[in-house]
This record gives C-alpha cells, structure tokens and sequence, in this order.
C-alpha cells in the first residue's frame, strides 16, 4: 500500500448499517447467502478533464490490451462482476508489487493506473475497474475508459476536482461513499459474529512527509485532518480473526477483503480479494513479503492467512457491483442500425 507496510495508509474499510441481521443462511453454490439491500438511484458522473498527460497517468498499456483483447474473445461481458474481476485479477497475478504509484505530480491530482507494478489497494482497484468497464460500455476499449473507472471508485462521489484532498485516502471511506452511490455492500455487519472496531485515524496527518502531495503544499495537512476525523468517526465494524473460518462460507469471489489490524491507530494494514477455491475462501492480494516474491498471488484460505501473523485481527468485506450501463450501448445499437440497407 502506499504508506507504511504495516497500515494501509490509504485505507481503512467502511461499512453502514451495524448488526448481524438479514442472514438468509442457505447453501449456495458452497456458500451462504447474505442478503443486500436492492439499489437505486444509482449514476455515473462522466469522466473528468485530463489534467496529466497520459504517459505520466497511464502506464502498462500493452498489459490492458491484452486483457482486454482476451476478456472479448471470451464474451467476459457475459459473466457475472464477481467472475469478472477474478478473471481480469488472475491475468494480473505474478505483477511486481511496488508503493506510491498513484502519487505522480507534486500538485495535480488525476485518476492514475499503472499495471506494471501494484500494490494491495491498486490490485484490487484496477481488476474491478476493467471488470466493470467491459458492462458499463461497449468496446472499442481505450486506457481512459479505464481511468473513468478509477475515478468511480476512489474519488468522493466519483469526481476527481484536480486536488489532492477529492481522492479518498482511506478505504472506510472509500466503502462508505461507494455503498452510498449504490455502488457496493459492505456486508460485514450482516456477517454472524462481527464486532465494532474504535480507532483514531491520523495516519496521514502524522505522516505526511511520506506523501509526495502533501510535502509540496503542507496546506493540505489542516484539511486531510478534518477528512481523517469523519472517518474515525465512521461505524466501522470487523470479523475477529477467531471467527472468520466460521463465515468464509458467506464469502463469494470478487469480493473486496480487508485485513484489520491490531495496531489502535489504523483500521486495517491489507486488502486483497477473495476467490473460492476447493470449498475455501482464498485470498489473492499483492503482498511485499519478499518470501512471496513482492507480486501479486493466490494465497491461502483467508481464515489460515490471518493466522500467519499476529498483527491480523480479521476482516472487513465490501461486495461491489456493476455499475449502470452507458447510454453508448443504446447509440452503437443504433449506429448498426444505420448499417442495414434500405428496403423501402
């Protein structure tokens, strides 16, 4: 992540709603269910302005198109989002892990991706943004219908104004912004044994020479500190590492998963995604363990992964979906139309 390792010092996990309710508790497909509310009044703000040059916003342009060459061969589209991200996350496997990729002028913000090198939060950021963009619009594909993506999901209310302080920082908010556009569940506060967590969230404040943004204009410290302060003051809620093999049953593939941490000052120091291998709930996350060779993997069990470190309280989990499709679906219908001959 970018920051310290041992905090995602972008992220926290968020989540509305508190309580274990709306379990339905039936099989499904090796899983139980959780019940989500049905969304509505969901839209999609346009793409901001380029404000970088696409060198500098858009690195590892052979790896997309490849991707995507791949996903349309395969009719990707077709699937559900959760195999879709997992499918685009499984290309992505083996990519080095690298920290502050996002962090690329000393002043000017832009929705930034760079499939070279990724870190936790990216991994995940970018399987969901390709996975997203092959339903939202038709192809031809470009890597700023990509970036669009990105801004969806990190900046508040999906609009990145140019500044430092409309990306979200940390992953609570991230959760609670894109779960209030209609744009994701975090259904941990569904899950059976989930308890509250309190923390002081001051990560980047304290920090901030670590972020490049934030030692080119110290202006922004008073203000990223009052953000930090409505995060901590968040609902935020957990599975203790001693009861999640108990819900990896309510895991399903594509769903974001976060690593809490015991450290009282952050909410989680990981995040990653789960897929479901063998009746288990597999965790696939970019890791800088150099024993795990500083790339992205398919992990154990998430339940066995916490356990390999004491630092690991439990985890948070986001379910995203599909995103309203583009009215450029209704107009490349209409442009085949326009081919037809005319019979009359």
């Amino acid at each position: 992540m970018n920051g310290r390792q041992w905090i995602i010092a972008l992220g926290g996990l968020c989540l509305a709603g508190c309580g274990n309710s709306g379990l339905a508790g039936l099989p499904l497909g090796g899983t139980r269910k959780v019940l989500v509310a049905a969304t509505s009044g969901r839209s999609v703000t346009p793409p901001s302005v380029p404000r970088l040059p696409m060198a500098t916003v858009f690195k590892g342009e052979a790896k997309f198109y490849s991707v995507v060459a791949k996903a349309e061969r395969g009719n990707w589209r077709s699937l559900p989002l959760s195999q879709r991200t997992l499918m685009v996350a499984r290309e992505l496997v083996g990519t080095p892990y690298l920290n502050y990729t996002l962090e690329v002028d000393d002043r000017i913000e832009s929705p930034v991706v760079n499939l070279t090198a990724l870190d936790c939060w990216t991994y995940y950021e970018n399987a969901l943004a390709i996975a997203r963009m092959l339903r939202y619009k038709p192809g031809p594909y470009k890597p700023q219908d990509m970036l669009h993506m990105v801004e969806i999901e990190r900046y508040r209310d999906g609009v990145c104004t140019g500044s430092y302080l409309s990306r979200m920082h940390q992953l609570e908010e991230v959760f609670d912004n894109n779960q209030r556009r209609g744009f994701a569940t975090n259904i941990t506060p569904r899950l059976p044994g989930a308890v509250r967590l309190r923390r002081e969230i001051h990560e980047m404040t304290v920090a901030w020479k670590s972020y490049r943004y934030l030692r080119s204009n110290p202006s922004l410290i008073e203000p990223m500190g009052r953000i930090e302060a409505r995060v901590s003051s968040l609902p935020i809620y957990h599975i203790p590492r001693a009861n999640v093999r108990a819900v990896e049953a309510y895991l399903q593939e594509g769903d974001i998963c976060a690593v809490t941490t015991t450290d009282l000052s952050a909410y989680t120091s990981h995040v990653g995604l789960i897929t479901r291998l063998n009746g288990r709930a597999y965790f696939s996350h970019a890791t800088s363990d150099r024993d795990k060779g500083r790339m992205v993997i398919i992990d154990r069990p998430i339940s066995d992964y916490l356990n390999g470190s004491n630092s690991h309280a439990g985890i948070i989990i986001c379910r995203p979906y599909d995103l309203p499709p583009s009215p450029l679906w209704q107009h490349n219908a209409a442009d085949k139309d326009d081919t037809k001959p005319n019979n009359s």
